[in-house]
């Protein structure tokens, strides 16, 4: 027996993984936060507000009807060299490198280090 999609609880999970408070998406809604809380808690929901919540989350209706949070946390586990293995999963995409970032923060680094060694220099030799 296949599990129904619970909507409300999909919103909520990709919500929080946008970093946003009920309170900003239901402002945007023009609702008060105790009506969007009704929604996260909600299974079912109309398509418009899905629409509405969609546009806001920066996503597709169709990633939150049929967001899988196992499904995405498994995808997340299996990026390689930034490419998803892809078993039909819907809506999470890492968009930068990890070891790129790394990198680019060693050399800021070690940019700063040759301008502090450049300026003891010129200290040095006046």
């Amino acid at each position: 027996m296949e599990k129904a999609v619970r909507i409300g609880p999909n919103i909520k999970f990709l919500r929080n993984l946008k970093g946003l408070k009920q309170e900003a998406v239901a402002i945007e809604l023009g609702i008060s936060q105790a009506e969007y809380s009704l929604i996260e808690n909600s299974d079912l929901i109309d398509d418009e507000i899905i629409f509405q919540i969609a546009k806001i989350l920066n996503v597709t209706a169709e990633v939150i009807k049929e967001f899988n949070e196992s499904q995405a946390f498994y995808s997340i586990e299996n990026k390689v060299d930034n490419t998803t293995i892809n078993e039909h999963a819907h809506g999470i995409h890492q968009i930068f490198s990890p070891i790129e970032k790394v990198v680019e923060l060693y050399e800021r680094l070690l940019a700063s280090e040759k301008e502090k060694i450049e300026i003891l220099k010129s200290k040095n030799n006046n």
